[in-house]
């Protein structure tokens, strides 16, 4: 078996093939010489069962694109961005603004001397005067009557409007005998129900005596006040002016002080919505315990505040009694006094919010707004504590506000005193001594929404009276509070449904339903006619428009479909999907390409086999 290189002998051919066995594809045949580089040739034609197959398949996931786009698609209800852009800009051209109408009534014993037209010329002297006067942001166009009663009858002004309104020789200078309660419901009766439109109507009626010393103005609880004096027509002109536009426009308050229209906000909800939560704290339980009879006296003298506010808030009233509440500051004693003093420096921490619990109601829900009024009983041992002033005198209610929180009365019991022998007793407050809290606390309430606890005298340069409702707020004074209230709402509501326009248009995966899509559409109709209605001067009922707008608006924009779903880009969703479907379709991509271009080649040998056939024939 020796192996010499060189004389290696030849490698024997292969065997041949074995019968039925196949060298090569039977579909081609034997190229034309051995060193030949063309490609076998196809002697049939190909078969497209292949191709068939693998473009049903890429087909089949073709067809479930649309599918699964559909599966995963986002719902959105459509929003009317028009209709929202269109209100933006009527409220932003044309802000809201309630017109209103003054009626200036002269009553003189005596015929006038003067020519026929007395009523236009004091009609024109008014006018000029409410020109020089400062306005509210949201009074509008004021319009101006004058009616002049003489003893043979009454002229109005050409221009008037609302001057037949006015019942001659129902109210005489006699009348003012009867005392100015009731004189101002005699002028009521007087004046009638104002205009059938709806809009304000607000009268001064300047009533002339001769032996009056002086001038004095009278402010009434419903849309009048009366002036009572000698004086001539430029000084009349001038309080009545005056009387318009510092009360019944601006509810007395000056330029540059703290109040409605001032940048103060509302107390009340984002839904429309206050709960009065009344609490009788008492300090120290040892010393002595006192409770009250809220639910009989407290509601009836709150009704009529409940019902006047009704237009701008749905106020829900709630009462309790808790023990063991100390305050958090310090008070000293002064034996001037006899007791001990808190100073003003010392409220911001009067409040214990770790002992004080008064954050128990169950009447707020959602977005409601909570004002807590607390009557605070001292303990014996800081009995009786009363409130300093800054100018060193002691506050005359020994009561305080917290905006936009609430108020604390610091009620002295009547036995307080350091050497009391009634401790740990239990008492219960005087249905005189609870009207008279309840008094402070609807003070403090007028206060919270923006107006004055009190008026004073020296407010004119006249000495002047205000006549007070029992509802807590004048009618002038409620209509004050709706023409504000509507046009804080319209704005709150503008901007709540801009931003949720935005947001909508920044989160194209963001789920829309349709009943935010209702809501929208419900506040914008809410909002629309609490314009008309503020357009004609219905204060009112712009203001129950406004705030159902806003409430409206809000309930969309804090919908819990939108707060409780995370929004992701579109970058994302493909992220998400991408490795499910990426893999399986990219071969089955591939497959197709690769299966498309073999059936090409094979074709391209069946044709040129049929040229090789038919050059040889």
């Amino acid at each position: 078996m020796a192996e010499i290189a060189g004389d290696e002998a030849p490698t024997p051919p292969p065997p041949p093939p074995i019968s039925g066995e196949a060298s090569r594809d039977p579909h081609t045949s034997t190229p034309a010489s051995t060193g030949s580089n063309k490609p076998p040739l196809r002697t049939t034609k190909p078969g497209v069962k292949r191709l068939i197959l693998t473009a049903s398949v890429l087909l089949s996931f073709l067809v479930g694109l649309p599918f699964l786009l559909k599966s995963t698609e986002i719902h959105r209800s459509p929003l009317p961005s028009d209709a929202i852009t269109a209100l933006a800009h009527r409220l932003h051209s044309t802000p809201p603004s309630f017109p209103c109408s003054l009626h200036a009534v002269f009553l003189r014993s005596v015929p006038d001397r003067s020519d026929a037209s007395l009523s236009r010329r004091l009609e024109q002297s008014i006018s000029a005067q409410l020109q020089l006067l400062p306005a509210t942001s949201t009074a509008g166009n004021v319009s101006v009557s004058v009616t002049v009663e003489l003893a043979g009858g009454c002229s109005s002004s050409s221009s008037s409007s609302v001057g037949s309104d006015w019942q001659c020789g129902t109210v005489t200078s006699a009348d003012l005998v009867i005392g100015d309660e009731v004189f101002d419901e005699l002028l009521h009766s007087a004046l009638g129900s104002g205009r059938g439109d709806g809009s304000r109507v607000y009268t001064v009626v300047v009533v002339e005596t001769g032996d009056a010393e002086g001038m004095r103005v009278v402010v009434g609880k419903h849309r009048h006040a009366w002036v009572v004096g000698k004086a001539d027509e430029v000084k009349a002109v001038t309080v009545i002016g005056k009387v318009f536009a510092k009360y019944f426009m601006n509810g007395g308050i000056e330029e540059g002080e703290a109040g409605i229209g001032k940048g103060e906000f509302m107390p009340v909800g984002s839904d429309g919505n206050v709960v009065l939560s009344f609490s009788l704290l008492n300090a120290d339980p040892s010393d002595w315990v006192y409770d009250w009879d809220f639910e009989k006296i407290g509601e009836r003298m709150l009704n009529p505040v409940v019902e006047a506010l009704r237009p701008i808030a749905e106020i829900n009233i709630e009462s309790q009694v808790l023990y063991h509440t100390p305050k958090s500051s310090y008070s000293y004693f002064d034996d001037k006094l006899g007791g001990n003093v808190l100073s003003m420096g010392d409220i911001p921490f009067f409040v214990n919010s770790n002992e004080w619990h008064l954050d128990t109601s169950i009447s707020a829900t959602g977005r409601s707004k909570i004002l807590q009024f607390v009557v605070y009983i001292p303990s014996a041992r800081e009995c009786p504590l009363y409130l300093q002033l800054p100018d060193g005198g002691l506050s005359k209610t020994n009561a305080f506000i917290s905006p936009m929180w609430g108020g604390v009365l610091i009620w002295n019991p009547p036995d307080c005193s350091l050497d009391s022998k009634t401790h740990g007793t239990r008492k219960k407050m005087s249905s005189q001594e609870l009207m008279e809290t309840l008094e402070i606390f609807i003070g403090q309430l007028r206060q919270l929404f923006g107006l004055k606890p009190s008026y004073l005298s020296q407010d004119m340069d006249v000495p002047t009276k205000f006549v007070v409702s029992e509802k807590g707020f004048t009618e002038w004074e409620l209509d004050l509070l709706y023409r504000h209230h509507a046009h804080s709402n319209l704005l709150s509501c503008l901007t709540t449904l801009e931003s949720l326009s935005t947001l909508v248009r920044s989160l194209p995966r963001m789920i829309v339903m349709d009943e935010i899509g209702r809501q929208v559409e419900l506040s914008l109709e809410a909002a629309n006619l609490a314009q008309g209605n503020a357009t004609l001067g219905i204060s009112d009922s712009s203001a129950v428009y406004a705030t159902r707008a806003r409430a409206l608006a809000e309930d969309a924009f804090f919908h819990p479909s939108i707060m409780s779903i995370s929004y992701a880009s579109v970058e994302h969703y493909f992220a998400i999907y991408m490795p499910f479907f990426a893999p399986v379709s990219l071969h089955v991509l591939l497959a197709a390409i690769k299966e498309l271009k073999r059936y090409k080649a094979e074709r391209a040998k069946y044709f040129a086999f049929l040229a090789s056939q038919a050059t040889s024939s």
